[in-house]
């Protein structure tokens, strides 16, 4: 399982699967099939759309594929923006318009907790499974922070006081949802 493919033409989450993955694996992406189309996520779970990818992608490649879906869950917005956090803000979302509306909504919300949950699913040949890392903390006020992406800068961690955004990239991906996902499976992989 060394070459490893991700569905995902998301050049941040490629950079945290090829960090967190290590020299080890030779990660590669749907950069690399620029003709396979776009596939639609239609699941109501990150661990369905995750399904859904890595088999219909499986289908075109017949490699070892790894797909994740991941986003943000916020207990007092009835687990919004969950599935939907890349297009929170609408059809023409982006990273800074869905941050903005998520601290409208929670303008005058005291129960702040929110998680990251990030499902990966491995398609092979003789291999269908799912691994699941969630990080959890608090949505901040106010926007900090320069690094990192999505909802970065406006969620802090348990246990700290910095957002996401004020790590540098080796700290966050020491912790994230997506590398406890990957940590699941690597963890799983060296039990078979």
């Amino acid at each position: 399982m060394n070459k490893l493919l991700i569905a995902t033409k998301n050049g941040h989450k490629l950079d945290e699967f090829k960090e967190i993955f290590g020299k080890e694996y030779n990660v590669y992406s749907l950069f690399d099939f620029p003709d396979i189309p776009e596939i639609e996520e239609t699941g109501h779970t990150f661990e369905e759309n995750s399904q859904l990818k890595a088999t219909t992608l499986f289908k075109y490649v017949k490699e070892t594929t790894i797909a994740d879906d991941s986003g943000l869950v916020v207990s007092s917005l009835d687990g919004a923006p969950g599935v939907y956090s890349a297009r929170y803000s609408g059809p023409n979302a982006n990273d800074s318009s869905n941050r903005r509306l998520l601290l409208e909504n929670m303008v005058n919300v005291k129960d702040r907790s929110a998680y990251f949950e990030c499902c990966i699913y491995l398609k092979s040949k003789n291999i269908s499974r799912s691994f699941t890392g969630r990080l959890y903390g608090n949505i901040s006020f106010e926007e900090k922070g320069i690094n990192g992406f999505g909802y970065d800068s406006i969620f802090i961690p348990i246990g700290d006081t910095r957002t996401l955004a004020e790590y540098s990239e080796v700290e966050k991906n020491k912790i994230s949802h997506r590398y406890l996902a990957i940590q699941d499976l690597l963890k799983w992989k060296n039990t078979k």
